[in-house]
């Protein structure tokens, strides 16, 4: 007796992997594509936060929604390297919020652009600590300069996938 897969089973050996050739795709139609290195560090951020938690923090045994503009002012009173990761964090979640769940924030007080403010300053301030990333210098400046680029792409692949009637796709990442 064999079991049949379903025709929308998408195999993959990591999320990570499957967002880097979905936004690669993607990223061959724009206009102005985006280096490699942007599409792997975008990749990246995708598949952090493919693990719901990721959008919380936990604070004196409470679990809440990360509130980006504090944790970005609160960074300047951290160590070093407790600093890089929070900067990290912010900006990283500003840019999935912006990128993959944009129209979520179309019905509320704090919207798109204010996400994307938070998330260019952070990546702004990480560029001071860490001036290099994947050898390329000023990587988390320049990345900040193309943040709404990345999100656009982010977005697309969002609704790309919506549209597509995926959500009923089921992703098996090989272990």
């Amino acid at each position: 007796m064999s079991a049949s897969l379903p025709n929308n089973l998408i195999l993959e050996t990591s999320l990570q992997s499957y967002f880097f050739d979905q936004l690669l795709q993607l990223n061959q139609k724009y206009s102005t594509p985006l280096s490699k290195e942007d599409i792997f560090y975008s990749s990246l951020v995708m598949d952090k936060f493919g693990v719901a938690q990721e959008f919380f923090e936990e604070k004196g045994g409470r679990t809440s929604e990360k509130i980006l503009g504090i944790k970005l002012m609160e960074s300047t009173h951290l160590s070093r390297k407790m600093r890089i990761r929070e900067l990290k964090d912010v900006g990283d979640t500003a840019l999935f919020v912006c990128g993959f769940f944009s129209d979520s924030l179309n019905k509320k007080i704090v919207d798109v652009s204010y996400y994307r403010s938070i998330g260019q300053a952070a990546y702004s301030k990480l560029n001071n600590l860490v001036p290099s990333f994947y050898d390329v210098d000023s990587f988390y400046n320049e990345f900040s300069k193309k943040f709404s680029n990345v999100t656009l792409l982010m977005e697309l692949l969002s609704k790309e996938y919506s549209s597509n009637n995926k959500e009923d796709d089921l992703i098996w990442i090989a272990s």
